[in-house]
């Protein structure tokens, strides 16, 4: 409708009530009344066909679908959200041609709906990236490549834009100047956002240097991290530490300070065992023949024993070495034995990976003992797995110490001293 046939219709309808005994005054405001009316029931059947109809035919849809990303739109209320601006958009064009003369109602309408449609068209648009952060985290790549940072100043942004357009709708300026003035304040906008900027800054560089992953266990001291990352985000980064608490970092500082990232060991396929056992240096001796028979029984070590005993005696003769003393010549020791014994049952433990690291070695003598470290890896990396798995061993390992007439090094207790009264 033109606004000028409104204009006229107007004029019509006052002379018309005019000349049947209403005043002027009240006359204009009657009309003006019943084309606000109007528009308020034009809006609400705007509203009602959104939401009863449109919004419940999306649904209806979504639900067919075999997708998973409609049904997180609809989950976040994007199209709940965008529903709300029909009854906006029906009073914004409406206005001009209802209002046709009074300018100052017609402004005022306007900028109050062109207000509400930036706001609901911002809370749209933020579902939309919220959605886009969900919808991006069931691919297996998102682990690798979180964009919830980036996301988060793109909201940023966003924010700020829309802020300045709807004071440049109630000031009536251009947005354009509005934004150009911002340049002024460009050194207190920095100081304002320091911490989104440190941490846009820290988040590309994780990223491109791919330093954390979501689900990566890491440590970080200083901030009392030792857990699981749940959430990178643009300031902050979220750790489940293993008593469930929950440690919050700021993003920069895992690019500023050092930090310890597990993942390598996750990805080798093991998890390391490394362990000392003190021996008491006084128990290590050569082994004679009553203990090489002793330890020929011992069935990881039986064809070990066989082999050094042949070695040895072929060596010792060829040297012509008179071997009524231990001391001359080469000889087996019950400590080189035991180690011999550690290996091969190591060798043989289903849960140890014999594609890794592997030792059983000395360690610099001490003054509580000789060191033997265990230096493997488990093929099983479930925490509790793990423990029990190198549980197991030294159990056994500390069983067997005395059955090779070596004995472990501990303090003198209160149980040793009265042995002596």
């Amino acid at each position: 409708m033109d606004p000028n046939s409104v204009v006229g219709l107007n004029m019509a309808v006052e002379g018309w009530l005019v000349g049947v005994g209403v005043p002027e005054s009240a006359a204009a405001f009657g009309v003006r009344l019943v084309w606000l009316l109007a528009v308020l029931v034009a809006a609400w059947v705007a509203n009602w066909i959104a939401k009863r109809v449109l919004l419940v035919l999306i649904r209806r849809a979504v639900k067919k679908s075999k997708t998973r990303w409609d049904d997180i739109l609809v989950e976040r209320g994007v199209f709940t959200r965008l529903s709300h601006i029909a009854p906006a958009v029906v009073i914004y064009l409406t206005a001009p041609i209802v209002f046709a003369g009074f300018s100052g109602a017609v402004g005022f309408l306007q900028a109050a709906a062109g207000i509400y449609m930036a706001a609901i068209g911002l809370l749209v648009v933020n579902g939309l990236l919220d959605s886009l952060v969900e919808i991006y985290r069931t691919f297996e790549f998102a682990r690798k490549m979180p964009i919830k940072s980036f996301v988060q100043l793109v909201k940023i942004i966003l924010y700020v834009s829309v802020a300045i357009v709807i004071v440049a709708i109630v000031l009536k300026k251009d947005p354009t100047r509005l934004l150009a003035g911002l340049g002024a304040m460009t050194a207190v906008s920095m100081l304002v956002f320091k911490d989104s900027i440190l941490g846009l800054v820290g988040g590309i560089q994780l990223t491109a240097n791919n330093m954390v992953h979501i689900g990566d266990w890491i440590e970080m001291p200083k901030y009392g991290a030792d857990g699981d990352v749940i959430d990178i985000s643009l300031t902050t980064v979220k750790v489940q530490n293993w008593d469930k608490t929950i440690a919050t970092i700021p993003t920069y500082a895992l690019v500023s300070d050092s930090f310890k990232n597990w993942r390598g060991m996750s990805e080798s396929g093991g998890r390391r065992i490394k362990r000392a056992i003190n021996l008491d240096m006084t128990s290590v001796r050569f082994c004679d023949e009553a203990m090489l028979e002793k330890f020929k029984k011992f069935q990881y070590i039986t064809e070990y024993i066989e082999t050094k005993r042949k070695e040895l005696a072929k060596w010792n003769a060829d040297e012509n070495i008179d071997d009524t003393e231990l001391v001359n010549g080469r000889r087996l020791t019950n400590i080189g034995t035991f180690r011999a014994y550690v290996v091969a049952y190591l060798r043989h433990h289903p849960k140890i990976h014999q594609d890794m690291t592997f030792l059983v070695r000395h360690l610099s003598p001490t003054s509580k003992g000789l060191p033997i470290e265990i230096y493997v890896f488990s093929n099983d990396q479930v925490w509790a797995n793990y423990e029990a798995i190198q549980a197991d061993i030294f159990d056994h390992i500390l069983a067997i110490i005395p059955e090779f007439g070596l004995r472990v090094f501990q303090e003198p207790t209160g149980a040793d001293f009265a042995k002596m009264t």
